[in-house]
């Protein structure tokens, strides 16, 4: 904590020079509009700044804007926003200067343009990203009625998003047919989001909070890493760009029983006239019911309770530098099992967890007059207080508290060179320290889990760069204190653009995940009328991967129309694999120990493609097909049989997204996913013993409609109504009573629900 509190007074320290030696400029201004091409129809709400410096406006209600106090030298002005082809031009400018430049932008519905950080640490278009990196935006999430970050993020290929638990509605994220650990998860780039967090945490991050969404597949280890194995899902938060405000409300109906589920936001932004300071606020709060699908007075879904309240500003310190700064705060109590208006240990199965959570982060950028060099540091923090109670038969012992800290500081320093042996290229360093502390107590249970974590990382990569080529080279060294010795993750990507709309890439990565307790082994299972727990193995081991990928990532334009297609293929090897083994009771708790496997090998293709006819009709659709094999059969119990298939790792998935604007004011959406037949750990208590399960195939199916009602100028109303789950493809064989597996869940996340919302915006 020292070191944070002196990194923190290093940083303001550095602020303060920058605020005292900021140079005043003679009044030199560029001012004009932005126009839609073909149309000819004013764009309000796009972002205009000069690259290189922190000078941005937006465009006003009439599309037109106004920089001023600008610097001399040569610049780069550039027109940019979500759903539009970013535009720029090269401008000279000298003290004094009235310059009047006008812009023409069209519209780019397959996101062609659109800014990714996860590829390569700093901010790039997706097209020209080293490696594939596929952008969930708010576009999507209200295409799919989301509300928190779990519900739209598996509506990209590759991805699958399940319920793990009937008691706690435990969800998890898997990429290419591997569990939820094997994913990194970041919040603005920074791995706060630890093992604990990881349990829940996926349901619990707001819609509301997040700008976009960038989930690059594949090993990430030398860019972020411990875990970033099967892929990385960086959640990027809202920042403020103009002055606006929304306050929304979504009522659902689960299944048309008495159990509903309401959902009510809060988003503001507001931004000086001279755009050197901004704030975003956002608050969210959720009552769910909980919800029993069977009868048999044990629910399958959860109770919740919570309540989410943060922010997101920066400060302009100079033309060339800035401060960002973040922070929530997140309150969410649920409970699961029977008798939910009892005490829990009074009822014969109650999960019961109270979280508090505060996140934040601050973060400094500094930009060379001549753009040739970036420097950033930056801190981010979290803290988890979480009350628990995790019991069947009425056990007054099974009550627990975890706490968790987990912090991160480092700085990245960003050389664009002109030439670098044969081409332009761009050098990218840094350095970063990560600790995470966590302490965990069942006491009744004699379950007590202290885990300090240290992590020091050194990182490197250059990237020769041009429209045609990209050549990246790098690798991370992490000193992890529990693995002996350091662990070098190497990486190497090849872009190749024959023509300027089509990628061709290639990729390899090294990742690994250190011997610790992760996510899963924190949440206790409720099986047969007793809990079940993970603990480690005494020799347990690193586990290695190594990861390749080639894709092509095709784009098009047909007069009105635009499309994108996708093609990746991609095989991952892993050496000392990870595996749960049930290994008996012991003091009246199912025991699994997690052990190292031989190895495994996951290969598959994902397919993807966008179409979009103006901003009237669009499509946008992927195929996951993979096979996900242990080299050497395993076997999860001892009275079942050994097989090589990974679990919960179906051979085939996918989703669509499909939305209708007849007018400018009514959009119609159609979405859905499909996940096929999969194999599923069945434990015995309601059945006489273990079992594999196949499950059959499922489709969820969605339908939204929605109209804007212009109340006052640029004050709408949205009226929202929709049905999730359409065909209740909902699953048919849950355990019942108090002996059930918890875990003998799969298929939707929901049955059908019916739901209405409305919306008012500036």
């Amino acid at each position: 904590m020292k070191k944070y509190i002196f990194f923190l007074g290093a940083v303001l320290a550095m602020l303060s020079q920058d605020l005292c030696a900021e140079e005043r400029y003679p009044e030199t201004i560029i001012h004009g509009h932005v126009l839609m091409k073909g149309s000819g129809d004013h764009v309000p709400f796009v972002l205009v700044s000069l690259r290189g410096t922190t000078i941005a406006t937006s465009t006003g209600d009439s599309g037109h804007y106004h920089l001023e106090h600008l610097p001399s030298g040569s610049f780069v002005i550039q027109v940019s926003g979500m759903g539009y082809k970013t535009v720029s031009k090269e401008v000279i400018l000298k003290p004094g200067d009235i310059l009047e430049i006008n812009f023409e932008i069209e519209e780019d519905n397959v996101l062609l343009d659109g800014v990714v950080v996860s590829a390569n640490r700093s901010e790039t278009t997706r097209m020209m990203a080293p490696t594939l990196v596929n952008v969930v935006n708010m576009d999507t999430y209200d295409k799919v009625n989301a509300t928190s970050l779990s519900q739209g993020l598996m509506f990209q290929p590759g991805v699958r998003v399940e319920n793990n638990c009937q008691n706690c509605s435990y969800q998890q994220v898997r990429i290419n047919g591997l569990d939820g650990p094997y994913t990194q998860i970041l919040i603005d780039s920074r791995p706060i989001f630890s093992s604990l967090a990881g349990v829940y945490g996926i349901e619990q991050l707001p819609a509301n909070m997040v700008d976009r969404v960038e989930v690059m597949r594949g090993g990430g280890s030398a860019l972020f890493g411990s875990s970033a194995v099967a892929g990385t899902i960086n959640i990027i938060t809202r920042e403020p760009v103009r002055n606006s405000a929304s306050i929304a409300h979504t009522t659902s109906n689960i299944n048309g029983r008495a159990a509903f589920d309401h959902n009510t936001s809060l988003n503001a932004s507001l931004v000086t006239d001279d755009n050197k300071m901004g704030i975003a606020v956002f608050g969210q709060n959720r009552q769910k019911d909980g919800y029993d699908h069977d009868g048999d007075g044990f629910t399958e879904l959860t109770r919740m309770n919570s309540q989410t309240l943060g922010m997101r500003g920066y400060l302009k310190t100079g033309i060339y530098s800035k401060v960002t700064a973040e922070y929530h705060h997140l309150q969410e109590f649920r409970r699961g099992g029977d008798n939910l208006q009892l005490p829990p240990h009074e009822a014969m199965i109650a999960e019961q967890v109270d979280h508090s959570i505060n996140t934040g982060s601050v973060k400094y950028d500094w930009f060379a007059p001549n753009e040739k060099h970036m420097v950033n540091a930056f801190a981010s923090v979290q803290h988890i207080n979480r009350e628990s109670y995790y019991g069947a038969g009425k056990d007054p012992d099974a009550y627990g508290q975890t706490n968790d800290l987990t912090w991160v500081i480092g700085s990245q320093y960003v050389y664009k060179m002109d030439n670098c042996i044969f081409m332009p290229a761009n050098l990218t360093a840094g350095l970063e320290y990560n600790a995470d502390r966590m302490n965990d107590n069942m006491w009744g249970y004699d379950r007590v889990t202290e885990q300090v974590i240290h992590i020091v990382s050194a990182y490197f990569q250059n990237e020769w760069r041009n429209e045609t080529w990209s050549f990246l080279v790098g690798g991370r060294l992490d000193k992890h204190n529990l693995i002996e010795g350091a662990i070098f993750s190497p990486r190497a990507n090849l872009r190749y653009n024959p023509v300027r709309n089509v990628n061709l890439r290639a990729s390899y990565s090294y990742g690994f995940r250190a011997p610790q307790a992760f996510d899963e082994d924190l949440h206790i299972d409720n099986v047969g009328g007793i809990v079940s727990m993970i603990r480690l193995a005494d020799d347990l081991r690193v586990e290695k991967s190594q990861s390749l990928s080639l894709s092509a990532d095709i784009y098009e334009s047909w007069g009105e129309w635009q499309g994108n297609i996708l093609a990746e293929g991609f095989y991952t090897d892993l050496s000392d694999v990870f595996a749960l083994t049930e290994i008996g009771v012991e003091n009246g708790v199912l025991i699994k120990e997690r052990r190292n496997e031989s190895g495994a090998r996951v290969f598959g293709c994902n397919l993807e493609g966008k179409i979009a006819y103006k901003n009237i009709w669009q499509l946008q659709a992927g195929l996951t097909l993979q096979k996900s094999l242990y080299k050497e059969a395993h076997a999860w119990a001892e009275d079942v049989e050994a097989t090589r298939e990974m679990f919960r790792t179906p051979g085939i998935y996918g989703y669509f997204v499909s939305s209708y604007n007849p007018i400018k004011q009514l959009m119609l959406s159609l979405s859905g996913t499909y996940t096929g037949s999969m194999l599923v750990e069945h434990h015995a208590g309601y059945i006489d013993a273990n079992r594999t399960e196949r499950t059959p195939g499922f489709m969820d199916l969605n339908i939204k409609a929605a109209y804007d009602f212009n109340i006052y100028g640029h004050v709408k109303l949205q009226v929202n109504a929709g049905i999730q789950n359409i065909f209740n493809a909902y699953q048919n064989d849950f355990d019942r009573g108090a002996d059930r597996d918890s875990g003998y869940i799969y298929g939707p996340s929901t049955p059908r629900c019916f739901y209405l919302g409305v919306k008012l915006s500036y």
